[in-house]
C-alpha cells in the first residue's frame, strides 16, 4: 500500500465564480437543444436523437445547480459572518 501513498500535500481547491460558471453552462446547454429542435427530424432518422434529450439534460441538470451553488455560496459567505443558518 505504500505506493498508493502521496508523496505530496494536494492544493488549496480553487474557488472562482462559481455561480456564473455554473450558469453560463446551462445556457449554452439549452442554447445547444434550441438549436437542435428544429433538426430533431433529421436526428431521429439516423438515430442520433439523444443528442437532442442530452442538451435538454444538460440544461436541466445545470437549473439544478444554479440552485445548488447559490444555495452554497449564501451558506459559505453566512460561515464567514458568523451568523447561524437559518431554520436552525
Amino acid at each position: 500500500m505504500a505506493k498508493w501513498t502521496p508523496k505530496y500535500e494536494a492544493p488549496e481547491p480553487l474557488e472562482g465564480p462559481v455561480v456564473a460558471t455554473v450558469t453560463g453552462g446551462t445556457i449554452i446547454w439549452f442554447v445547444l437543444f434550441l438549436a437542435q429542435v428544429p433538426f430533431y427530424g433529421w436526428f431521429a432518422d439516423r438515430d442520433l436523437d439523444w443528442w437532442v434529450w442530452t442538451c435538454l439534460a444538460g440544461a436541466g441538470l445545470g437549473l439544478l445547480g444554479i440552485w445548488y451553488v447559490r444555495k452554497r455560496d449564501a451558506a459559505i459567505r453566512r460561515a464567514a459572518e458568523g451568523e447561524p443558518r437559518p431554520g436552525a
